[in-house]
This record gives C-alpha cells, sequence and structure tokens, in this order.
C-alpha cells in the first residue's frame, strides 16, 4: 500500500501532475523530473530495484533515484485506527550517510553510471501507528497506518566513484589497506568496513592487490584524467 509520504514526494519531483505514475517502454515510473529525467523513489532496499533501472539505462534514460532519509520522525500512536491518539513521542532513531553503503552493496550492478544520479534526501516525518498485541510472542508490537510528509531537508547527490570516498570523509588510508585499517580511519565496526571494502571494490573505486593472511588488501584506483575540449 502506497504511503502518504511516497505520493507527497512523487508531487515534489514530478514536473506536473501529468507526470505522476507514467509508462515508459514497459514501465511504471513513479515521476518525470521538469529536465525530463526518470524518477524512482525508493524507501526499501535499493537492490530491488537495480534490474529495472539496468534496463532503464540500457535504453538511454537519465534516471534519478530518490533514497528518502529521514531525518526527524515524529510517532503518533493510536487506540485503534480512526481512532483518537495516545502518545506522541520523536524517535531516537537517526541514519548517516554513510548508512547508504548498507544498501550500495546491493546496488553495484549498476552504480556508478554516467547517467544515473542516487540522492539521499533527509526529509522530516510523521509516522502513525496502532499497537496490536501478538498472542504468539506475548509481546506488544505495532501497525503503521501510514507515514506523511513534514519536512524536505537537504539532498546529497551521488554520481561518481569520488562521490563514494566523500560519503567516507575521504579517508587518509596507506597506499595499500585491509578492512581492519578502513575501519579505525572511519571509526566504523570492521563487519561495515567489510561491506563498504566491498562496495568500492566492485564500483572500480579501488582494487584488490593481495592478503595480508586472511585479509583482503585493496589499493586506491587513481582517477582518471579528463579528456582536454578539443
Amino acid at each position: 500500500m502506497e504511503t502518504s509520504l511516497h505520493r507527497q514526494l512523487k508531487h515534489h519531483f514530478a514536473a506536473d501532475s501529468d507526470s505522476i505514475e507514467v509508462t515508459v517502454d514497459g514501465f511504471r515510473i513513479d515521476a518525470i523530473a521538469a529536465d525530463g529525467s526518470l524518477v524512482e523513489i525508493q524507501h526499501s532496499g535499493l537492490g530491488s530495484i537495480r534490474t529495472k533501472v539496468g534496463k532503464l539505462l540500457s535504453l538511454g534514460y537519465c534516471v534519478r533515484v530518490i533514497k528518502p532519509w529521514i531525518g526527524c520522525k515524529w510517532i503518533e500512536t493510536f487506540e485503534r485506527e480512526g481512532g483518537d491518539m495516545i502518545r506522541r513521542r520523536k524517535s531516537p532513531k537517526k541514519l548517516k550517510p554513510i548508512d547508504i553503503y548498507r544498501e550500495l552493496i546491493h546496488f553495484t550492478q549498476v552504480f556508478p553510471h554516467p547517467q544515473l544520479t542516487l540522492e539521499i534526501l533527509t526529509v522530516d516525518c510523521i509516522e502513525q501507528r496502532v499497537d496490536c498485541v501478538n498472542k504468539r510472542w506475548k509481546r506488544k508490537q505495532y501497525k503503521t497506518l501510514d507515514q506523511h510528509l513534514a519536512k524536505v531537508g537537504e539532498s546529497e547527490a551521488l554520481t561518481t566513484v569520488d562521490d563514494l570516498w566523500r560519503l567516507l570523509g575521504y579517508p587518509k588510508l596507506p597506499t595499500e589497506f585491509d578492512t581492519q585499517q578502513l575501519a579505525d580511519t572511519i571509526g566504523q565496526p570492521r563487519w561495515f568496513a567489510q561491506q563498504i571494502a566491498y562496495t568500492l571494490n566492485r564500483c572500480d573505486a579501488t582494487k584488490a592487490v593481495g592478503k595480508r593472511g586472511n585479509a583482503i588488501v585493496y589499493r586506491r584506483v587513481a582517477k582518471r584524467a579528463r579528456k582536454k575540449a578539443s
């Protein structure tokens, strides 16, 4: 079921009301922007749209994948669907841009691509819930009724390999490094550094040059010089 948040973001990015939920070459597209690019708003994992995005790119389209990133979320809990609100609180959870690597690991088949932009969009939202009891586990859970857009914040566009390094704060690594050194440099656990290293390698940002014990050793791939205009 489409949330109000998803619907509101489609209107935010569409060129006009006729540019929402358009069929292009057999694919249902969330919106078409004013510049003609195809906009896909992806709340769930990026891996679930990589095939669709890959085919659209192969057909020559410019694609913008909008990844809503929750900056602030207010949770409103109701006694029942259509009933009165019983409490409202601010969620303590907050994502950082580096966390996109948890999903990029499943998107390396299409990213980077000269006609693809992955945009991390910070949004504030209101999530409406009802409490429900799971009789099997005897613990209270909840059911999400809807999500509403409260505010559109800043966005961060990823288009090139250099943008991947920018998300990491351009870490100062040795010429050759392993995932433990990467973890120590960026202040993240090693299991996450392993995901990041895998993603960088699949995106041709690094090259595996050997092993140090059981750890793969990587070397950063130098930027290719731009061709001079003739």
